[in-house]
């Protein structure tokens, strides 16, 4: 299958999340703080409050780090998980991040919450980082790097703007190693992608830059579970959701999210918290 241009599929998610129809489901029913998969425990959690335990079971993976600490937060969305360091830790956050309406919303939360002197906003993306070699000692990312054509070139810039001893905490919807060819197509479609990584991709790609692997935490039922509970909310509050947002992009979206939940179910999917250490 012919990949297509790392640049058109970054083109494509910043036209994708400054849209509209984008900002309304984000902020309204994804929640406008945390705006990637969900940690369900105990199982009753709502979006939100699941949403802002996966930021507290990754930040796990930065004790030890000091407060003079530098993190870079590459396709941060509103900035939650950012605000979450800032405020629990009092490190200083970077987020990197194409949407200039993400972008700005960031930046009021960061004033109306007085974090902004630990949290600036950049506009970027993450296939050419804006930032100098070794400048972080953290690396984070949620939900992000699929929507990059070039993954290698990613996993390369992250590599280059951590220092020696540096840290990169992610999470990535992923297909599962060794699911087979063809049957991720609709959800493929539906996100402008030709592939998704794996967690074989992940390992190798980043033990080859040098990185050793920490930890996988394997997670994938809380991907299910997430998008089942987005679907549920967007269909109870649909009729709201279309004053503001379009009805083909909310049918569009309901069409994903079921994509998503059956990939799943078929064991095609995976997802969970990757902890790799630069030496």
């Amino acid at each position: 299958m012919p990949q297509r241009k790392p640049e058109s599929a970054v083109d494509l998610a910043e036209a994708y999340y400054d849209s509209e129809d984008a900002d309304t489901f984000y902020r309204e029913i994804w929640g406008g703080e945390d705006i990637h998969i969900g940690f369900y425990e105990p199982p009753d959690l709502d979006i939100a409050a699941a949403s802002l335990k996966t930021v507290e079971a990754m930040a796990r993976h930065l004790d030890g780090i000091g407060a003079d600490a530098r993190v870079l937060d590459i396709g941060s969305g509103y900035g939650g998980a950012a605000r979450h360091l800032a405020r629990t830790r009092g490190l200083h956050v970077a987020c990197l991040n194409l949407s200039d309406v993400q972008n700005a919303y960031n930046q009021q939360r960061n004033r109306a919450a007085k974090l902004d002197g630990l949290v600036r906003v950049v506009h970027g993306n993450f296939e050419k980082l804006p930032f100098e070699n070794c400048s972080f000692d953290v690396v984070w990312s949620q939900d992000a790097i699929l929507h990059s054509g070039n993954r290698r070139r990613v996993l390369e810039e992250v590599a280059r703007v951590l220092k020696p001893g540096g840290r990169f905490v992610f999470t990535d919807p992923m297909q599962a190693d060794g699911c087979p060819d063809g049957v991720l197509q609709p959800i493929l479609d539906r996100i402008h992608l030709a592939s998704l990584a794996s967690p074989a991709f992940y390992r190798r790609e980043l033990e080859k830059l040098g990185f050793a692997t920490s930890s996988f935490e394997e997670l994938t039922q809380h991907l299910r579970t997430h998008y089942d509970r987005i679907g549920a909310e967007l269909v109870r509050r649909r009729g709201e959701i279309e004053t503001k947002a379009s009805k083909a992009y909310v049918d569009r979206m309901l069409q994903g999210l079921r994509n998503w939940v059956d990939g799943a179910d078929r064991g095609h999917l995976a997802w969970g918290i990757f902890r790799f250490d630069k030496p």
